[in-house]
């Protein structure tokens, strides 16, 4: 597209003048690039992709070309948004641009039929959705069939998850390019993103047809990177807890996983009680509590919230003064995303990066997450066209042992290409064939490889970080920023002191406290194993306990030297586990006691680590004065080794346990009537644990307490 003849009309100028002024305050004004956007816009059918640094006003721009639209006649516009915080911040601007901004998602489903209503009435100037709400064949009758051919703007926020060279790929994303060919022909659409590089770029612009690109310089004055050397996981916990007074005004504290982030938090509030106060922002609290948790940061109730990546795109906060990552994410693209929330609109922010060497388990898991494994997309597509009716999800893991997970990403990466189709009773084959591109997941798998090495050489600090992050992001004004660790050591000298070691021993000790319940599994999954339908309450365990749940930091050196190898149990897994029970039989509000103290244990070898488990329960049986009773051990032995070498469905590893799960003759007299601790090592699908109850039970065990080792995710 030609820019040189882009230009708004007089009065197309002073509204969208009014609109900037109404969102940003009377002396604001246009940057070239937004006014250029806006005035391509304007024009029928036209693409423009803006890439932007975080905080250069994207969403004015399509604020702005709404309201022209609508005051010349046009439809409303479609805002596609990934995340519901970024909804909720788009509604409440549009609002200040005087636009009315609706939003259908899961958390006002109420709200839907009103909404609906407006639409029909075309009271509404702008609709945002997300992009699986788009793919929800329902939603797509009803609301996009009967809004499609009136839209005057398509907006694709965060448009490099179209791409699958981007580092936040998402299948309902990708499909966006495809439903163009549903809109109004004279609709204009706008991509905007401030991480994409040059390959996402023009990916994104390739799919949109002939595209007009902005793209401006991304480095963040206001920003100063620090890098600290590699730290232990507990290290990084009590790096957090002793300096997070120190980090200006309030801010995000990003960890990698849900665990990590809770962990975090209630370690600060050992440390600090209400003084410094903290939440956890994680993917497992509803619309809601993220809604009132956004908004105590936004209003500095909060020192901060210590969150995953849940909360990242859209969340705008001008004066949020820090950052920091305990661990980083594989790509300098999304930690440059992440970054980006600090320092919007005030002249310092602190960024702080915490790496360690466990966080390169958690880069390789993400390089290849998302690539299709033939085999399993074959055997997905060989069971949806032997039916001749739709078939859910859970039935198709059934008939082909194909994860649960794994076949919803399969589906959606299928319906991309039209292979597979999704209806209101499952999903079908469309009859088109599937072809694996190999050459184009290896160079996907390549290009992320590159990115970790990138944030690798970022963790090590060998250079300056804001140069690197825009060279990452082909960046052409890439230069060095004369703020961060690397440029000036001295000015981010304080952030590196060493921890207190007390502070870090009783951080350490505060989350040793921690107790994490092991809930039982309610239903069988069906066939091939024997069981089906509720598991009744004669056979199932009771709530049991967890010892090391997942990568939780403070028992980081316990999994490394005691539970990785088969050996009798160390003198600390000896005493962690007498704690744990001893805990266990007082309970408190959250977690009650056991009702009745265990007088047999017995020991689950599911991972594999008969050793360890038997030493383990030998000791327990002596101090406790509990009665040994005893598994077959080949038979569990087998079950293990079959467990970690073969990728197996619930289905089939509950009918795998059922086989392997027998009590040694002499113990049988010994669960009957008896109260049993059961001891377990790894069982990351609950089935080891959940068919020994069983069998527990059936043997005449009146209760089976388990206590598992190490809670994994594989």
């Amino acid at each position: 597209m030609n820019t040189a003849d882009l230009d708004l009309t007089a009065d197309q100028a002073e509204l969208a003048s009014d609109v900037l002024h109404k969102m940003a305050g009377p002396d604001a004004a246009l940057r070239d690039d937004q006014l250029t956007a806006v005035a391509a816009l304007c024009r029928p059918a036209s693409r423009v992709l803006v890439v932007q640094a975080t905080g250069w006003g994207k969403s004015a721009v399509y604020w702005i070309a709404t309201a022209i639209g609508r005051e010349a006649g046009r439809g409303p516009t479609l805002v596609i948004s990934p995340l519901l915080s970024l909804m909720r911040d788009q509604v409440e601007a549009a609002a200040r641009a005087g636009l009315t901004a609706r939003t259908l998602n899961s958390s006002n489903f109420e709200d839907w039929a009103e909404i609906e209503r407006e639409i029909g009435d075309d009271a509404v100037d702008v609709l945002l959705v997300s992009p699986e709400r788009l793919a929800n064949p329902t939603f797509g009758r009803r609301v996009l069939d009967r809004l499609g051919g009136r839209i005057g703007l398509l907006v694709i926020d965060e448009a490099h998850s179209i791409s699958d060279w981007g580092h936040d790929f998402r299948p309902d994303y990708r499909r966006l390019s495809t439903m163009l060919t549903r809109l109004n022909p004279e609709a204009a659409v706008l991509a905007t993103t401030a991480t994409a590089n040059a390959r996402v770029t023009d990916d994104v612009a390739a799919q949109l047809g002939d595209t007009l690109v902005l793209r401006g310089p991304l480095a963040r004055s206001s920003l100063q990177l620090v890098v600290l050397e590699e730290q232990s996981p507990m290290d990084r916990f009590a790096w957090v807890c002793e300096r997070l007074g120190e980090l200006p005004g309030s801010g995000i504290v990003y960890a990698l996983t849900v665990d990590q982030a809770e962990a975090l938090t209630a370690a600060i509030r050992a440390v600090h009680g209400d003084a410094l106060p903290v939440a956890a922002y994680t993917g497992r609290l509803d619309g809601a509590e993220r809604h009132r948790l956004e908004n105590a940061l936004r209003r500095n109730e909060i020192k901060a919230l210590v969150a995953t990546s849940a909360l990242g795109m859209g969340f705008d906060k001008p004066d949020l003064g820090f950052v920091v990552h305990v661990g980083a994410p594989p790509s300098p693209v999304s930690y440059y995303q992440q970054v980006g929330r600090a320092g919007r609109g005030i002249d310092r922010a602190v960024v702080v990066l915490l790496p360690s060497e466990a966080d390169r388990h958690v880069w390789d898991y993400f390089a290849t997450a998302t690539i299709p494994v033939p085999s399993q997309v074959e055997s997905v597509l060989d069971a949806l066209r032997q039916e001749d009716a739709p078939i859910s999800v859970p039935k198709l893991e059934a008939q082909t042992g194909v994860r649960r997970t794994r076949a919803e990403l399969i589906l959606k990466q299928l319906a991309v290409d039209d292979v597979v189709e999704r209806q209101p009773d499952g999903w079908v084959a469309t009859g088109k064939e599937w072809v694996y591109d190999k050459a184009h997941f290896d160079s996907v798998i390549a290009t992320r490889e590159r990115e970790a090495t990138i944030m690798r050489e970022y963790a090590a600090g060998s250079r300056c970080l804001m140069q690197l992050l825009q060279e990452s992001l082909d960046d052409p004004s890439a230069a060095p920023c004369g703020r961060c660790s690397v440029c000036d050591p001295d000015a981010t000298a304080a952030w590196r002191q060493p921890v207190d070691p007390a502070l870090l021993a009783s951080v350490q000790q505060a989350l040793r406290g921690q107790v994490a319940t092991l809930e039982p599994r309610k239903m069988w999954p069906g066939a091939p194993s024997s069981r089906k339908g509720r598991i009744s309450a004669t056979v199932a365990a009771d709530w049991g306990r967890v010892l090391v749940d997942y990568d939780a930091p403070q028992w980081a050196g316990l999994v490394r030297e005691s539970l990785s190898a088969d050996m009798p149990a160390s003198d600390e897994l000896r005493t962690a586990v007498t704690q744990v029970l001893a805990a266990w039989s007082r309970g408190d509000r959250r977690n009650p006691a056991w009702e009745r103290r265990p007088d047999v244990v017995v020991d689950l070898a599911s991972g594999g680590l008969p050793v360890l488990t038997g030493s383990l329960a030998d000791h327990i049986a002596a101090v406790g004065r509990m009665v040994r009773a005893r598994l077959d051990p080949d038979a569990v032995a087998l079950g293990a080794r079959r467990v970690r070498t073969e990728d197996l469905p619930s289905a089939a590893q509950a009918a795998l346990w059922e086989g392997s799960v027998q009590l040694d003759a002499d113990s049988a007299d010994a669960v009957r009537g008896a109260a049993v601790l059961l001891i377990a090592d790894r069982d990351p699908m609950g089935w080891a644990i959940t068919v020994t109850a069983a069998a527990l039970r059936e043997a005449g065990a009146d209760v089976v307490l388990p206590l598992l080792l190490h809670r994994t995710n594989g």
